[in-house]
């Protein structure tokens, strides 16, 4: 049963009652996401993260567009690496509400973030397709509640350049502040899981696929 409180305006369901309907292994997209939207998730420190929600966009004077920013889909695999919104520089929970076919593309765009995953034979095209790139794809281990590793893979993909500003601004549709949500579930994440609730999540399949070379986009 879909849930929804105060301190967040995205569906919620409990994760134990989500997690039966998830592949317990592979390579999955994860996300909560409609016909036209999908959200990722990033944590921020607080200058960064107040400015954000105050104008509706990524950016401001703590923000810079000189770095590589990685976003995830994956609600739980955000709070295993912002210690559940604990962890110095990350105390602000953004859920950003991005246009699919920007998503799409990013997929499409995205070059593996090692040599070993991108399927292709020279190390030389790897490095060149990494260093043409603007899109960085890393498949990572999902984790529980309480952080422990699971066999399934969740996925997370660094922007820079373009890609980065468009997240920041025209790709973007909605700036969502979780922080509060994040504190609520906290303590359920610690203790009780039956009782923790977690935005509902679906495997999430790309609208269009345009691989580059021979590497496939994963779905």
């Amino acid at each position: 049963m879909e849930w929804t409180n105060h301190s967040t305006p995205l569906p919620c369901a409990r994760w134990v009652d989500q997690q039966t309907v998830w592949p317990e292994r592979g390579e999955h997209i994860l996300a909560h996401h409609d016909a036209d939207t999908i959200v990722v998730y990033q944590a921020y420190r607080p200058e960064i993260g107040q400015w954000a929600i105050h104008h509706g966009q990524l950016g401001g004077p703590a923000f810079s567009f000189n770095r590589m920013s990685w976003v995830k889909p994956n609600f739980l695999w955000m709070m295993y690496r912002s210690g559940w919104g604990t962890k110095e520089g990350q105390e602000i929970t953004l859920g950003l509400r991005i246009r699919r076919s920007f998503f799409d593309r990013l997929l499409a765009d995205a070059v593996p973030s090692s040599f070993e995953a991108s399927g292709l034979a020279d190390r030389g095209a790897w490095a060149a397709a990494v260093e043409a790139s603007e899109v960085r794809l890393q498949w990572d281990p999902d984790h529980a509640p309480d952080g422990a590793k699971l066999a399934r893979r969740a996925v997370q993909l660094g922007l820079r350049g373009q890609a980065l500003q468009e997240l920041a601004t025209t790709a973007l549709v909605e700036v969502i502040d979780m922080t509060a949500f994040v504190a609520e579930q906290r303590a359920q994440a610690e203790g009780d899981w039956q009782q923790l609730r977690t935005p509902v999540e679906q495997i999430y399949r790309a609208s269009a696929r345009r691989p580059r070379g021979n590497e496939e986009i994963p779905t």
